[in-house]
């Protein structure tokens, strides 16, 4: 386990959604010639395609790529589930290579990823149908209350507007009986590799005007059609997603077609700064442009060069 932590590296690229991601790790393993693992929690679903902004075919040739349409979303699959798959996929690529990459916009995942998760208890069928008939019965609104009820130590540091964040809280609350915090405060286990924690950004401005564009081509390439095709499972929990949930609400003739474009946007660029908020609060990031190649690529090498020096003292 020593030797491998030696000499194996994890690009760790974040950032806000529409920043550049996709594009500046395919090209770092590219350089690296290694594979991507992706940890966008929505690009995992086969079904959800142009919503999520997956990286084309064309993008990932010649890239292995991991956990992309890897699931259904009808599947259960947790940010415990990945953290497990992920280290499994990263054990047998680092038998092979010295660098892996992992992206996403997803905080948590990453960090489920590159640093550990807190152990919590498994949640049976029952609390998760439970939670379930009262998020659809009450909303975020439901959710909150709860939360706030049960875990108000939580519920002060939580995004109040991540309806994921706030289910799985509520799920481990029900099932242990005990405060979703309570569990958050134990030692996570040291990884067999070095993680270079790499953070994509942007001037608001220019990021805002990447996010009106992206919405534009996803609407042009189908989103409403894929939306309404998924219109039948929109009570899963895959589908409370910034660009289908709009739709739902169109269908449903709650809002008209000008105001869900203008919503997606608008709950887009939310999103994109509730991001930026967590990757400022957790982990020691280094910031770059993403059109900065040279310089990332010149502080990954200097990182890496710094510890093979380390390791020789």
């Amino acid at each position: 386990m020593e030797d491998v932590a030696r000499n194996r590296f994890l690009i760790v690229v974040g950032g806000p959604t529409a920043v550049g991601k996709t594009g500046v790790a395919i090209r770092l393993a590219q350089h690296f010639r290694t594979a991507v693992l992706s940890a966008d929690s929505r690009q995992f679903y086969r079904e959800m395609n142009i919503g999520t902004a997956k990286p084309t075919v064309e993008e990932r040739q010649g890239v292995p790529h991991y956990f992309i349409d890897s699931l259904s979303i009808t599947e259960t699959y947790s940010v415990g589930d990945f953290e497990r798959d992920a280290l499994r996929v990263l054990t047998d690529l680092f038998q092979r290579c010295e660098v892996a990459v992992l992206v996403g916009g997803s905080g948590l995942y990453l960090q489920a990823v590159y640093a550990g998760l807190d152990a919590f208890p498994p949640i049976s069928a029952a609390t998760r149908a439970c939670v379930r008939a009262g998020e659809e019965a009450g909303g975020l609104a439901w959710l909150q209350q709860q939360v706030a009820e049960l875990d108000p130590a939580y519920f002060e540091r939580v995004d109040r507007q991540n309806p994921a964040r706030l289910r799985r809280a509520l799920e481990v609350c029900l099932e242990s009986g005990l405060p979703f915090s309570a569990f958050r405060q134990q030692k996570t286990e040291k990884r067999p590799f070095h993680a270079l924690l790499l953070r994509l950004q942007l001037p608001r401005a220019e990021l805002y005007e990447r996010i009106h564009q992206r919405v534009e081509v996803m609407i042009a390439a189908g989103l409403e059609e894929e939306a309404r095709a998924l219109m039948p499972y929109r009570h899963l929990p895959a589908l409370h997603t910034v660009g289908y949930e709009e739709w739902f609400a169109f269908f449903e003739g709650k809002i008209n077609r000008q105001q869900t474009i203008e919503k997606i946007k608008q709950h887009t660029r939310n999103y994109a700064k509730r991001q930026e908020t967590w990757f400022r609060k957790h982990g020691e990031w280094t910031t770059f442009h993403p059109d900065d190649w040279e310089g990332m690529l010149q502080w990954l090498q200097e990182q890496i060069e710094n510890i093979y020096q380390q390791k020789k003292l």
